[in-house]
């Protein structure tokens, strides 16, 4: 399903036209697209079918902590393309995306929900997560939603945050287990593997020649997991490869910026370019430096028996 995307009130006016459907809305970044925001989006289609109204989305670009706060600013785990492309995937048929400035940032509470939500989205129904804020220095929550929406005539619906095993699931949770790592855990919560995509990118030549072959992954995405080897899926168009992947420095060749590195397992062609995309479904060591490339291969090799190991019992 294709989605339309729109950059202000204007366009979405615009193309709508008078009159124009109501719709039912979710605001939000949805960074990683995890189980809580699946839960909201399902809710907000379900909605909206009921009613026959619009299925709509409202988030921003840049994520607005990079305005207001820009050294707290977290890596995100998703490009604003991925993020468009995984609404339409939900079966989300519009969206908004506000470019976030100062201006926007200092609009009240009952300004943006008069102008958005009201004006040019004609909201029937409004679905946020427990924690919702907005407006100006966020002194817009929950409540003031709901008080905002009796006197505008639209209903709200406050969906309970998402916990697993004690953990509740957000983007920030998400973060910490990628960044720790801890790839199941990060799984878990967005009920998919982390997935890093890019396209394929020349690499030095030293690793086909003196340890194993592998492919390099150039990528948008901001949020990498921690260094170190990992069981992972290379996804190459149609394809998918059992492979295992080094996150890292590769300091046995005095490397100075992070590289992605795939070895395929039964994949025999040398690329040099094209769509990539890998899924990370475990991690086994640490990056280490070797004295020399020969101690660098064996251990490399052990490193595919473990991926290979942990494949063939995914699959049972």
């Amino acid at each position: 399903m294709s989605l339309l995307r729109f950059n202000s009130a204007k366009e979405w006016i615009e193309q709508f036209g008078e009159p124009r459907k109501p719709t039912v809305v979710t605001i939000g970044n949805f960074d990683g697209m995890h189980l809580g925001h699946q839960e909201i989006l399902k809710r907000v289609l379900r909605r909206a079918h009921r009613g026959e109204h619009v299925a709509a989305v409202l988030t921003f670009f840049p994520h607005p902590v990079r305005v207001l706060r820009p050294a707290e600013a977290p890596p995100l785990l998703m490009t604003l393309e991925q993020r468009l492309a995984a609404f339409a995937l939900a079966g989300i048929e519009a969206a908004l995306v506000l470019p976030f400035n100062e201006a926007l940032s200092k609009m009240s509470p009952e300004a943006f929900v008069g102008k958005y939500l009201v004006e040019a989205m004609r909201a029937e129904s409004v679905l946020v997560g427990e924690n919702f804020r907005f407006g100006h220095r966020q002194q817009g929550n929950v409540d003031t939603l709901q008080s905002l929406a009796e006197g505008f005539g639209f209903e709200v619906e406050i969906v309970t945050s998402l916990a697993i095993n004690g953990t509740v699931v957000s983007s920030t949770a998400v973060r910490a287990c990628i960044g720790e790592g801890r790839m199941q855990d990060a799984e878990c919560m967005l009920g998919r593997p982390f997935t890093l995509a890019g396209c394929v990118a020349p690499g030095s030549g030293l690793g086909r020649k003196l340890v194993v072959p592998t492919l390099n992954l150039e990528t948008g995405q901001e949020m990498l997991p921690k260094t170190g080897v990992y069981v992972t899926e290379t996804i190459l168009g149609e394809s998918t490869f059992p492979s295992v992947t080094n996150v890292g420095l590769r300091p046995t060749f005095n490397g100075s910026r992070v590289t992605i590195e795939s070895h395929l397992f039964e994949f025999g062609r040398q690329l040099t370019s094209g769509e990539m995309t890998v899924r990370f479904l475990s991690r086994l060591r640490d990056e280490m430096k070797f004295s020399g490339p020969a101690l660098l291969r064996e251990q490399v090799l052990k490193d595919i028996e473990g991926a290979k190991e942990f494949h063939r019992v995914r699959k049972r």
